[in-house]
């Protein structure tokens, strides 16, 4: 049975309640309407409820990915939510101009803002003179790197975590997060075969340890490696549940990564430990959890241009583009979520782009950035001003 979350007047969440309650609060106007940014619907009470709120442990799981994370709130008896997330990891690499793998093929993004600055300023280097009148900066020792300093492209994918973690904490009394940590096989120098291809660092690995710390604001944080000697490991704990993992992690269903989110969250409700008898000791699982249907989401973030004086390379007379940004003539921004009719057909989607040259049209994508097409601004109507987040 799906559970809707309940806050109080003064935005402290309590404990969820039935849906068909929720919808009789509402009726009643014992309570009002709200979405969340992680794609929840709850309620917020009027008044202050005539009796104490005792709330219960409710967790919430994390498997954190390279380019997808689980992430799960698990009660002892209801599932309450779960979510794939596709992490910017690859995208932010690619703007800066790193090199990328799309399909199998390597790409390198020669416009990358990365690349362009490092090109810029050897256009200012006059190679003709001698080298200690060249225009390079003096050395400074106070700019090296810093602790917890991160690679953007690393730093984006744990803060979108960070963020979805922390919208969930508005709505549920969360007592504990439940974090998988990855230890990957980076060893270069073992001279084991596993080894031989290891690339040296996961970047999982570097930024779950900042991640961590940044969750402690939030609620205490349980550590958890997805196999375990005790049997308390992430992958362990789901086939005690009999959760079923496909192997193709693009996929945005539960199956992909979500369940372990699932069996992350559980583990505060089910241990495998040791009861101690008279002459022996018996191992087994202690606890309890129910896994229910839960609201599924998959979270992805909108992937238009950063704003931009033009594109590189000119047109026809010498015309540049315009590049990025967010404001369009239409009284609508880039992001925004918005329903477009077209052929008798109404669409879903946010607003990607627009054309005002010759036909004035908007440009709706879905959550994965695909266009769904192009449409007259008479018949886009707004739904959501942009959170920078695309929720289906």
């Amino acid at each position: 049975m799906i559970r809707v979350p309940v806050q109080n007047p003064d935005g402290s969440p309590v404990m969820p309640t039935k849906a068909s309650r929720a919808r009789r609060w509402v009726k009643q106007g014992k309570a009002t309407e709200h979405w969340n940014d992680a794609g929840l619907y709850y309620v917020r009470l009027v008044a202050e409820p005539s009796f104490a709120c005792e709330t219960q442990k409710i967790t919430v799981g994390c498997d954190p990915g390279k380019n997808y994370t689980g992430i799960a709130v698990q009660s002892a008896k209801f599932t309450l939510y779960t979510a794939h997330l596709v992490l910017p990891f690859e995208r932010v690499k690619e703007r800066l101009g790193s090199t990328v793998i799309k399909q199998g093929k390597v790409i390198k993004n020669v416009r990358g803002r990365a690349l362009q600055r490092r090109i810029r300023r050897g256009r200012r280097i006059n190679r003709k003179v001698p080298f200690n009148q060249r225009a390079h900066r003096q050395k400074r020792f106070d700019n090296r790197r810093q602790k917890g300093k991160l690679a953007p492209s690393i730093r984006a994918s744990r803060q979108m975590e960070i963020r979805i973690i922390t919208e969930l904490s508005k709505v549920f009394p969360i007592t504990t997060i439940v974090y998988e940590l990855v230890k990957a096989d980076v060893d270069l120098t073992s001279g084991r075969k596993k080894a031989r291809s290891g690339k040296g660092f996961s970047p999982v690995m570097i930024g779950q340890s900042w991640c961590v710390e940044k969750l402690k604001s939030i609620a205490s944080v349980k550590t958890v490696y997805g196999w375990q000697k005790n049997h308390n490991g992430t992958s362990q704990i789901r086939k005690h549940l009999g959760l079923e993992k496909i192997k193709d992690k693009r996929a945005q269903v539960p199956e992909s990564h979500a369940v372990d989110g699932i069996a992350l969250a559980a583990s505060e409700f089910v241990r495998h430990g040791v009861t101690p008898k008279k002459n022996y000791d018996i191992y087994s699982w202690k606890g309890s959890v129910n896994i229910t249907p839960s609201i599924f989401r998959v979270i992805t973030r909108p992937a238009y241009f950063r704003r931009a004086l033009h594109f590189d390379n000119a047109e026809k007379g010498g015309i540049r583009k315009r590049k990025g940004g967010t404001i369009t003539p239409f009284k609508l921004r880039y992001g925004d979520k918005v329903i477009a009719e077209k052929a008798g057909k109404t669409y879903s989607g946010w607003i990607g782009g627009f054309t005002d040259a010759q036909t004035k049209n908007i440009s709706v994508y879905d959550h994965n950035w695909k266009r769904i097409g192009q449409f007259s601004p008479k018949k886009v109507q707004l739904i959501r001003r942009s959170n920078k987040l695309c929720v289906v």
